[in-house]
């Protein structure tokens, strides 16, 4: 069985090594988006470079992925819930890993079990709202939060949080709506809702970044 890749061939590969865990597919319909072993080096390397765990986050995920899901799981849900979640997102739970390490405090598993005192809970639990998934995103645009000044009573339907950054601020993947695809920062206390970049150029930074 294949090892994992040294640290010092990803320092000599550069962004190859990246290049090779992200690559899109070339073909049009649902193909391969993510490299799994790929992926799974390059966050093995990572803690390689990080054995203190001083990085942001990275004493909550530990460099450590769940295990993928498969595509009937995954088919279950979106059957569930009436949706369809974005390819790129879809790919990395089944090619990938079902969350783990990666932004922020890590990436949320779309069927992990979340303690009820955890600071995300609520906010995960609500995608079991009926509807809540299905109904479109309203946004294409930033919605100023009390500080910018704005406010907080925005919508947030039709989106999944998929990682918690702290101090009341997520991260959120829109599923339905002409923003489905993209991942928005959620500071309802302070800025409100950002818009960022797809889910895969999202993960694909963070595997970029450096340690």
């Amino acid at each position: 069985m294949k090892g994992h890749r040294s640290t010092a061939e990803y320092e000599a590969r550069g962004g190859a090594v990246v290049a090779e865990a992200t690559a899109r597919p070339s073909g049009t319909g649902r193909g391969r988006i993510w490299d799994g072993a790929a992926v799974r080096d390059r966050v093995a390397a990572m803690a390689e470079l990080d054995p203190g765990l001083q990085r942001f986050g990275s004493s909550t995920h530990r460099y450590r992925l769940r295990p993928p899901l498969t595509e009937q799981e995954v088919d279950s849900f979106e059957q569930e819930f009436g949706v369809g979640l974005p390819e790129s997102y879809r790919g990395f739970l089944t090619d990938v890993a079902d969350g783990g390490a990666g932004p922020h405090h890590g990436l949320i598993g779309l069927a992990e079990d979340l303690d009820d005192e955890d600071a995300v809970y609520d906010l995960r639990e609500e995608y079991r709202r009926p509807g809540f998934l299905a109904t479109p995103f309203p946004y294409t645009r930033a919605c100023p939060g009390p500080g910018k000044p704005g406010t907080s009573d925005y919508s947030v339907s039709g989106t999944l949080v998929i990682a918690e950054y702290g101090c009341g601020m997520f991260s959120r993947l829109v599923v339905t709506g002409k923003s489905a695809g993209q991942v928005w920062f959620d500071d309802s206390d302070w800025g409100g809702l950002s818009p960022g970049p797809d889910f895969h150029s999202w993960y694909s930074a963070w595997l970029e970044s450096a340690g």
